[in-house]
């Protein structure tokens, strides 16, 4: 089992990823979105919001912040394994160690994030 510290990092260089796109594109795919994991062994929800100019600080998310558009559920080691080798997401994803709730919209962006 992976640490909190370990799954932020993880999770920021997961986002980080957002930065490697031109401007045009974290605007078209992203504008001002955020987005969320719960990591289920941890029982930590982090969050961060992506913005025309990159992704904010990935933080813990508060009880009473609104649900994000992107929100991933995971084990820490999920999530660990997901930012080393993030293409294997629709693999975690259809054998159920990842869950996704987005948009058709926010999917197909974060295929591009990822």
């Amino acid at each position: 089992m992976a640490s909190v510290e370990e799954c932020r990092e993880a999770l920021t260089n997961l986002s980080r990823r957002l930065t490697e796109m031109s401007p045009q594109d974290r605007a078209s795919y992203f504008g001002n979105r955020s987005m969320s994991c719960h990591v289920t062994d941890l029982g930590v929800t982090f969050v961060t919001r992506f913005t025309d100019s990159g992704a904010e600080p990935v933080i813990e998310a508060k009880p009473d912040d609104p649900p994000a558009d992107i929100r991933l559920t995971a084990s820490s080691d999920d999530v660990i394994s997901l930012s080393a080798t993030p293409a294997n997401i629709a693999r975690m994803w259809l054998s159920g160690r990842v869950k996704v709730q987005a948009s058709m919209r926010d999917l197909l962006a974060l295929r591009k994030l990822l």
